[in-house]
């Protein structure tokens, strides 16, 4: 009777553990398939080599920052404003400071040119042709802004060297003032009368004579 009790104890042990055994092994099984489905694969699904491994790496690496945007500025040159289109600003009604806006503004356009340099560059030559298109929409008389832009169409600016520019801008100047009923200016006398502040250091005493007789003429 004692054999009989200690044989059925071996058979329910031997079971429990065979029982034991199955579940443990189920279970790793089924971790792994978890596992599989968290890197985004099914069991059955053919993984590329390296697609988990390239998973890790995107998220645990930040993407690279793109330099040109760390100032917070980029230009988009697919949307560069138009450099044929209407005057921006309205029409300046004030005779006193349209006339006082103009003489300032042939002081500074003249001035700019005579620094302009001998032998510009093609990218030089480019910037200097697209600024008086641009100041053809922007000048702050809008009348004025339209009357030179015909000017532009008809006399494209010359931009080969300092004198060409400077040439054809007192061109430009001795055609408004035949609009506006002004004298001619003299072109040879250019450097004369807007002086550039090129000269040497040694001659600033002579230059600022001339500079406050070019003011007072002005």
């Amino acid at each position: 009777m004692a054999r009989r009790q200690h044989l059925t104890l071996t058979v329910v042990l031997g079971f429990v553990v065979f029982l034991s055994l199955t579940y443990f092994f189920g279970s790793s099984s089924t971790n792994l398939q978890r596992g599989s489905y968290v890197h985004g694969a099914a069991p059955d699904a053919k993984v590329a080599p390296g697609s988990i491994k390239a998973g890790h790496d995107k998220a645990n690496v930040e993407a690279p920052r793109d330099s040109k945007s760390d100032s917070g500025f980029s230009v988009d040159f697919d949307n560069l404003p138009s450099l044929d289109g209407d005057s921006i600003a309205p029409k300046l009604e004030n005779a006193t400071l349209k006339a006082e806006l103009g003489r300032a503004t042939w002081r500074f356009l003249h001035t700019m040119v005579s620094r302009y340099p001998e032998k510009p560059t093609p990218d030089e030559r480019k910037t200097l042709e697209s600024f008086f298109h641009l100041f053809g929409r922007l000048y702050p008389c809008g009348d004025c802004a339209r009357h030179f832009r015909g000017l532009l169409k008809q006399y494209p600016p010359q931009t080969s060297n300092r004198n060409a520019a400077a040439s054809w801008l007192c061109a430009m100047h001795n055609k408004v003032n035949v609009r506006l009923e002004k004298p001619q200016f003299d072109c040879n006398n250019l450097g004369d009368f807007y002086d550039c502040g090129c000269g040497d250091d040694k001659k600033d005493g002579k230059g600022g004579d001339k500079a406050g007789k070019d003011k007072k003429a002005a």
